[in-house]
C-alpha cells in the first residue's frame, strides 16, 4: 500500500534501535499522531532517558512544516519554566525528517486523571491550574501563544516531591494521537498545521483571527470547568457544533452544570471570567488568572505553586486591553507578518501642547525665561513708539 496505515506503521517502526545524533538510542514508541511519533529514548552518557518527537518522512517536501517545527523548536528550547516540558536539542535525520529531543515524563496527562477520577476538589484543581498559568506567562511574554491547549497536553508528573507537578507539552508542534483523545473529537487542520482543538477553542480562534495570550486563557478556563464539574460548558453532539457555540453559544454556569456543587465563593466567578466571548473581558494574562485563583482560596493554593508565576505584568496587560485583536482580512495580514502589532499603531499620536495643557512644563526657569522674553518685547515696542513720535 502507497501511503496507506502499514507504510505509515512501518515508517515510525524503522527507527526503533536507532541513534540519534550520536548519543540517544531509540527504545520504543509512545505515541503517534498524523504529524509524526513520539519515542522513549536512552541517552547513556547522561544516565537518562528522555522522548523524542520525529516528524514523519511524508512531511519533508513540505517547507512550511519544516520550517514551522525548527522555529517553534528553538522558541521552546528558549523556555526554562519548570511547568514547560523541556527541549534540549532538535535537528533533521538522514532521512529529512526533523526531531525534537525533550525530557521524558512518567505520569498521566489531565485527561486520563478527569476521566479516571471525575471531578477533581478544587483545591487540587487549582493548584494544578496556578502552576500552568505560571508556564504559559513565560511562553507569553516571550511572544509564544499555545494554540492547542487541551487535557491531553497537560502532563501530571512528580517533580521534586512535588505530586500533581504539571507539565505543559506541545506549543503548536505536534498532534495527539487518536487514541488519546475524547471520543468524538477533531483536530482542524489548514496546509497540515495544527489549529485547535473545539471543545477548547477561543472565540476568536474559531472565526480564524488572530490570537493573543488571551485566547489561551479561554482555553484554561475550559480545562478549568472540566476540571471542575466533569464537563464542559456547553452541550454538543459534534466538534463542528463545538465550534459554533464557542461562537455564539451561552457558556452553562458551573452551579447549574452540575446541581448541588460545592465551590468555593468567588470561585465561579473567576472560570466564568476566562470565557468570556469578548478578550476584553477576560483576565489580561495568565499571571492574573493565578491571582485571581489564588484569591479565591489563599490558604490552599500552595506557596510553591504561586512561585512558579511571574508577577502580573502592567505593561504587556495596558498593551492586550488597548489592541483587540484585528479581523477578517486584517487579521491574516498580521499574521503573515509572524503575528507582530505595528510599533506605529501602539504608539499614542503626537500633539503639540495647548495653553491650558496640564502636561506644560512647570520649571520656574521655563518661566522666568518668558517673564524675560516679554520684557524685552516691551521695551522694543516703547523704543518704537519715541522714534515715531520725533
Amino acid at each position: 500500500m502507497r501511503g496507506g496505515k502499514s507504510d505509515s506503521v512501518n515508517a515510525t517502526a524503522s527507527y526503533i534501535g536507532k541513534e540519534i545524533a550520536g548519543q540517544f538510542r531509540i527504545l520504543q514508541r509512545i505515541g503517534s499522531g498524523g504529524m509524526g511519533a513520539v519515542y522513549k529514548a536512552e541517552q547513556p552518557e547522561m544516565n537518562r532517558f528522555v522522548a523524542i518527537k520525529i516528524l514523519h518522512p511524508k512531511y519533508v517536501s513540505r517547507p512550511d512544516l519544516v520550517s514551522r517545527f525548527r522555529r517553534e523548536a528553538r522558541a521552546m528550547s528558549h523556555l526554562s519554566h519548570p511547568n514547560t516540558a523541556r527541549v534540549y536539542m532538535y535537528g533533521q535525520l538522514e532521512d529529512g525528517a526533523c526531531y525534537i529531543v525533550m525530557e521524558y515524563l512518567e505520569g498521566k496527562n489531565l485527561a486520563q486523571i478527569t476521566r479516571a477520577e471525575g471531578m477533581l476538589r478544587p483545591a487540587r484543581a487549582m493548584n494544578i491550574m496556578v502552576q500552568v498559568c505560571g508556564a504559559l506567562e513565560e511562553a507569553h511574554r516571550q511572544g509564544m501563544v499555545h494554540r492547542d491547549l487541551k487535557p491531553e497536553n497537560i502532563f501530571l508528573t512528580s517533580q521534586g516531591g512535588i505530586a500533581d507537578f504539571p507539565k505543559v507539552l506541545d506549543f503548536g508542534l505536534a498532534k495527539v494521537t487518536q487514541r488519546e483523545m475524547r471520543p468524538g473529537s477533531l483536530i482542524l487542520t489548514q496546509e497540515g498545521m495544527v489549529f485547535g482543538t473545539p471543545e477548547f477553542m477561543s472565540p476568536e480562534q474559531a472565526r480564524g483571527q488572530q490570537l493573543d495570550a488571551r485566547s489561551d486563557i479561554y482555553s484554561l478556563g475550559c480545562i478549568l470547568y472540566e476540571m471542575l464539574t466533569g464537563k464542559l460548558p456547553f452541550d454538543a453532539a459534534q466538534p463542528m457544533d463545538y465550534l459554533a457555540l464557542q461562537i455564539r453559544g451561552t457558556p452553562i454556569p458551573l452551579g447549574e452544570r452540575v446541581p448541588n456543587l460545592r465551590l468555593p465563593p468567588g470561585l465561579e466567578g473567576v472560570v466564568m471570567k476566562t470565557i468570556e466571548k469578548e478578550p476584553d473581558k477576560r483576565h489580561p494574562s495568565a499571571a492574573d488568572f493565578a491571582m485571581a485563583l489564588k484569591d479565591v482560596l489563599p490558604d490552599e493554593v500552595r506557596d510553591d505553586a504561586m512561585r512558579s508565576v511571574p508577577k502580573p505584568n502592567d505593561q504587556a496587560r495596558a498593551i492586550a486591553s488597548s489592541n483587540p485583536p484585528p479581523r477578517g482580512k486584517d487579521s491574516q495580514r498580521a499574521a503573515s507578518n509572524g503575528g507582530r502589532s505595528s510599533a506605529r499603531s501602539a504608539a499614542p499620536s503626537a500633539r503639540a501642547p495647548s495653553m491650558g495643557d496640564a502636561s506644560l512644563p512647570q520649571s520656574p526657569l521655563v518661566w522666568a525665561a518668558i517673564g524675560a522674553g516679554g520684557m524685552l518685547l516691551l521695551g522694543g515696542v516703547i523704543v518704537l513708539a519715541v522714534l515715531l513720535l520725533r
